[in-house]
């Protein structure tokens, strides 16, 4: 399925300039036990509606960002730089 995402720097454009990275996820402090660095890095959601991702625009200006968005449909997404995720909470 074909989509179009708006990156914060040039602007509405087809997904096949994008490159998907992972879903978001908090970072773990830099004592927390292997556990959670394990589920860290290896475990994903996945989950069927809205979430949080990460998103390199390859094709552009080669920036990383985040995009809100509803993976049943690829609708209603919001993309914004990681600076501004802190102001969204």
């Amino acid at each position: 399925m074909s989509f179009q995402l708006n990156c914060p720097n040039c602007g509405k454009r087809a997904v096949s300039e994008f490159s998907f990275k992972c879903e978001y996820m908090e970072r773990p402090e830099a004592d927390a036990d292997f556990k959670e660095w394990g589920d860290y890095i290896f475990l994903r959601e996945n989950k069927k509606g809205t979430q949080t991702e990460w998103w390199f625009h390859r094709s552009g200006c080669q920036s990383w960002f985040l995009v809100e968005r509803d993976t049943t449909n690829n609708t209603d997404h919001k993309s914004f730089w990681y600076k501004d995720l802190k102001q969204k909470k």
